[in-house]
């Protein structure tokens, strides 16, 4: 009798098995569970292009969006400077910037070299020498040159 108490208490797990291993032999799949899996496959398979789809679809209207409303405010912006054009007002200060157009009557002044002038203390300029240099090279000769060669220079073609 003693034999028979002994085969009945569970024998302990190998050392090979393991609880995940145990878990997964406990599990029983039947037909329904098979064809729900199959069912759920094929509808991912099916649907995952239209979604792919869509999901291009909507980046491409996002886009499209943000391109007409650049688009939009350059339109407001041509717009706003078509009604400038129509007021005689901005024509005529136009035409005087730009043509240097005066009105009869006014006195116009043409300022040549609007240089800014140089900065005091800033890059000095050597001062001027007060010796007389004289150069080698003989100024009448070579003006009969520059004009000689100007005259006998070929015709330009028009």
């Amino acid at each position: 009798m003693a034999r028979k108490s002994a085969e009945r208490h569970p024998v302990a797990l190998r050392s090979t098995e393991t609880a995940t291993g145990n878990w997964l032999r406990g599990l029983r799949l039947s037909g329904f569970s098979f064809m729900m899996m199959g069912i759920l496959i094929l509808a991912v398979i099916v649907l995952a292009p239209g979604i792919r789809t869509y999901a291009e679809q909507q980046q491409q209207i996002e886009r499209l969006t943000k391109a007409v409303t650049a688009q939009q405010g350059s339109v407001d912006e041509l717009k706003s400077e078509r009604e400038r054009w129509n007021d005689r007002t901005f024509v005529t200060t136009q035409a005087r910037d730009r043509l240097s157009y005066v009105l009869p009557g006014d006195v116009s002044f043409l300022v040549i070299n609007d240089l800014a002038l140089p900065v005091a203390g800033g890059t000095e300029t050597p001062p001027a020498s007060s010796v007389i240099q004289n150069t080698n090279v003989d100024w009448l000769s070579s003006m009969f040159a520059s004009v000689m060669m100007a005259g006998l220079a070929p015709e330009a073609v028009k």
